[in-house]
């Protein structure tokens, strides 16, 4: 899923306690509808992700498994000859609109399919509470129950 060309899932995993549940569900909610409304990102979280994307860079490709890595991925994503001597440099040239921008273009958060894992007896009717859409339930092969 990952490792694919073209349209991927966008993700977010948060693994909490189960009697937080509906409330960890609520807060992300509004997080989505946030960034792609009235709360955009800080130029200091921008800051932050920029940091964590690029600053680990120069230790990432010390063993030759981790250079191998890098070409593969290069190869298999068609990724320029250059794409990580200029990777640091586009992300740290991102700037909060242009952010934003592609927050609004990526993230419907009226759209999202969440996937709760836990003790059904003790989140179900808390999660149902939130209106999030319709509840299905499935077993562990993802079988419809």
């Amino acid at each position: 899923m990952w490792g694919a060309r073209g349209q991927q899932p966008f993700v977010a995993f948060a693994p909490v306690q189960s009697d937080k549940t509906k409330e960890s569900l609520d807060e992300l909610n509004k997080k989505f509808h946030g960034i792609v409304s009235d709360r955009p990102p800080t130029a200091a979280e921008l800051q932050r992700a920029q940091n964590t994307m690029t600053l680990k860079l120069p230790g990432s490709r010390a063993t030759i498994d981790e250079v191998g890595n890098s070409i593969l991925e290069q190869v298999q994503f068609g990724l320029p000859d250059d794409y990580y001597d200029t990777f640091a440099r586009k992300v740290r040239s991102l700037a909060v609109p242009a952010v934003t921008d592609a927050a609004k273009s990526t993230i419907h958060p009226d759209n999202l399919v969440w996937i709760v894992v836990g003790d059904r007896a003790r989140i179900e009717a808390p999660i149902r509470q939130l209106g999030l859409g319709e509840v299905r339930f499935l077993d562990a092969d993802g079988n419809p129950l």
